[in-house]
């Protein structure tokens, strides 16, 4: 049972950063193809802030990478390591998708914030690297 939980937070850290992301990447996609009809010449700064979120999924994969070597010796670390990490991915993910939409609509907008969005978006990313930090330390 304990090598199934195991499993289970290996699945579960790649499972949520991959959904954090489609879904982060997915809101910021939205408010880019909103803005291309009002000023389609910022679109290489939307298709920047749109990927942003992607990267937490690929936090995940790297804790899964390093996680499964441990699945069999300590599966209920696995277990615990893989959900808080998934969970945190998938959490920033989205927030930050939120915080690239809003910056994608100023941009359209008028306002030169790319400089700035950029940067209020890279504030939930440094939770999830916190989180893969974490997981590569256990």
């Amino acid at each position: 049972m304990e090598l199934i939980l195991g499993y289970l937070g290996l699945g579960l850290v790649l499972a949520l950063a991959g959904i954090g992301s489609a879904i982060g990447t997915t809101i910021a996609g939205n408010a880019a193809e909103g803005a291309l009809k009002k000023k389609p010449e910022g679109s290489g700064n939307y298709m920047v802030l749109s990927a942003l979120p992607a990267t937490q999924g690929i936090y995940g994969f790297v804790a899964f990478f390093m996680m499964r070597a441990n699945v069999v010796e300590h599966p209920a670390v696995v277990f615990g390591v893989g959900l808080s990490v998934g969970l945190v991915c998938m959490l920033s993910a989205i927030r930050q998708g939120q915080v690239c939409a809003n910056g994608i609509v100023g941009i359209s907008q008028g306002h030169n914030v790319f400089t700035n969005t950029l940067i209020y978006a890279a504030l939930p990313e440094f939770y999830a690297i916190l989180g893969l930090v974490g997981a590569l330390m256990v």
